[in-house]
């Protein structure tokens, strides 16, 4: 049951901790910087102001000279065009506008114009960025982790969706690639599960025979015989923490690369906008988007509860605690996938799905 415990909490802690590494973008009033129109509809008219500011101001000037007048008049149409240009890039922008948060240290140059003025506005330069296309792992040393597991994940994204001319399906298809490689550890896991769910009435029967006994000899005793119990089902305690630790680094790298690299974000797949999340597109009109939703919360919901049913219908105070807090992380990931990019749920689902269904074949495997 610790191993399920283990596991639970590996999964909450990756969902809380989206992000990895990742550092948000945040304004001087450090709040989180999304890719919102409202950000680039001020900064417009902002700019508009202040043309309008210099002409209130010279227009309330008497005996104005030529040069004066003629300003006026340069000023009377740049407020013009201005407000013209500013409508327009406006609705472009409500039009575009995604409300994913934004990455303050991604990889690569986006080229999306609006989010380089979010950029831009909140005093981040971009444009020494090398575009993505452009990226190199290797370019410049950033450490063990960024170096050795986020960069070259991200080049291998950015390669696969320039190959695939398509960024989903490149995320699709290395997730699958990444999920796969790790199915020796993965599956070494599952049979432990089922191991452990095999071993467990044997178990009840020690921990009730020893129930109340605290001496040392009664405790050498229990853990004798459960050891006797671990060796005939080939159960190793440590096991589970060890596959944890070797999955977690590859799993939260692809995750932190996806998060730094703007070209997946402006992307598409079968339809939909890789950078905007459900609910600003449901908002928008945009209803179908609800299916990521609903297929994140299904196949989250398999890959947690198929190596927790049992045979029999009885279940212990563990097994009943355990399916209280899958409960309660289904509805959470439910919840949280409304804000998560289009990106990050394709990531999600893909992986959790490719998961499910190995977990599937290894039991039925197991049972023959």
């Amino acid at each position: 049951m610790k191993n399920k415990i283990i596991k639970g909490a590996i999964l909450l802690s990756l969902t809380l901790l989206l992000a990895g590494c990742t550092q948000s973008l945040k304004s001087k009033d450090n709040q989180l910087v999304k890719y919102d129109s409202s950000i680039i509809c001020k900064s417009c008219e902002s700019t508009c102001d202040v043309l309008q500011k210099e002409y209130d101001e010279l227009d309330k000037k008497t005996g104005k000279t030529k040069t004066e007048i003629e300003k006026l008049e340069s000023l009377t149409a740049n407020i013009t065009t201005c407000k013209s240009d500013c409508t327009k890039k406006c609705d472009s922008a409500k039009e575009n506008e995604t409300e994913q948060s934004l990455t303050a240290n991604i990889l690569c140059r986006p080229t999306n114009v609006d989010v380089i003025e979010i950029y831009k506005i909140n005093g981040v330069d971009v444009q020494k960025l090398p575009v993505c296309k452009d990226f190199r792992p290797f370019s410049n040393y950033e450490g063990v982790w960024v170096t050795g597991f986020v960069k070259p994940l991200t080049w291998l994204i950015i390669q696969t969706g320039i190959f695939l001319n398509n960024y989903g399906l490149a995320l699709v298809l290395i997730s699958l690639l990444l999920r796969a490689v790790m199915i020796p550890i993965t599956k070494k896991s599952t049979m432990q599960s089922e191991n452990i769910k095999k071993a467990q009435p044997e178990i009840d029967k020690i921990n009730k025979k020893y129930e109340g006994k605290t001496d040392q000899e009664s405790n050498s005793k229990k853990s004798q015989e459960t050891l006797l119990i671990y060796k005939k089902y080939d159960i190793n305690p440590l096991s589970s923490c060890l596959f944890a630790l070797i999955q977690i680094p590859l799993l939260f790298a692809f995750i932190e690369a996806i998060n730094r690299t703007p070209a997946i974000f402006e992307g598409k797949f079968l339809g939909l906008r890789l950078g905007v999340t459900p609910w600003a597109a449901m908002k928008s009109g945009e209803w179908w988007y609800v299916i990521i939703v609903i297929l994140l919360v299904v196949v989250t919901y398999f890959s947690l509860n198929l190596n927790n049913k049992k045979d029999s219908t009885e279940k212990t105070d563990q097994e009943k605690q355990m399916g209280i807090m899958n409960k309660f992380m289904i509805v959470f990931i439910g919840f949280a996938s409304f804000t998560l990019s289009t990106a990050i749920c394709i990531y999600w689902i893909s992986s959790s799905a490719f998961t499910a269904i190995q977990n599937i074949l290894v039991k039925r495997a197991g049972k023959k």
